[in-house]
């Protein structure tokens, strides 16, 4: 589920353009090698924590997880939970509705797949037990790089701050440092293919960065 750019500072636009370049240019057995490894560490991760709702979106393009992601999470879930995922409102912001299967998706604007459920609304993200984000990058203090139309900073802000969220990464786009602005907000895993699921800080609390604290 990608974001849109309305005019973020030049070094956020410079890093989006080389890391977009760089995943473009993965070849497509790679990319599917990348996108079973990242669902095979979310899997883990929803079969341990057993959410009893949780938020995912349809991998677009070269974006980590490939396009059957949420297939696979449903799979995975309990019966009874969940699958939410989003619907991009026209000011950008997040609602959001229940994923039931492949033919509840439709076809929507910029290449994107979303749920034809009923709405939820855009606080429907803060009662979920586990948050899953897409990211280009993101850094050791836990801030992601998205596509610029800050969706998703906007619904993280909503998540309470125990519960987990995690970013979606190819291998290399977990980095020491993003810009970050204020109204930016991190995330507490990410989920790489050759490294699995990785803890960054918490900035707020200061927790150390590393394999540690994992749910």
């Amino acid at each position: 589920m990608p974001e849109f750019s309305d005019g973020a500072d030049v070094a956020k636009r410079d890093l989006r353009v080389a890391l977009l370049a760089h995943r473009r240019s993965l070849p497509a057995p790679r990319r599917a090698e990348a996108a079973s490894a990242v669902r095979a560490g979310l899997v883990d991760l929803v079969r341990r924590l057993r959410p009893a709702r949780m938020t995912a979106y349809v991998p677009v393009g070269s974006e980590p997880g490939g396009s059957d992601l949420p297939a696979v999470l449903r799979a995975a879930l309990p019966p009874e939970a969940e699958l939410l995922l989003p619907v991009l409102l026209d000011d950008l912001d997040l609602d959001w509705a229940a994923y039931t299967g492949p033919e509840s998706l439709r076809a929507a604007g910029r290449g994107l797949r979303e749920p034809t459920g009923p709405p939820l609304g855009s606080a429907a993200v803060a009662g979920a037990d586990l948050v899953v984000v897409p990211a280009l990058a993101v850094d050791r203090r836990g801030f992601r790089l998205g596509r610029g139309g800050g969706s998703y900073d906007r619904a993280l802000a909503r998540v309470p701050a125990t519960v987990p969220t995690v970013a979606l990464l190819h291998d290399g786009e977990l980095v020491e440092a993003v810009p970050a602005q204020p109204h930016d907000r991190p995330v507490r895993f990410v989920i790489t293919p050759g490294g699995g699921l990785v803890a960054v800080p918490d900035v707020a609390q200061g927790a150390s960065a590393g394999r540690t604290r994992v749910p």
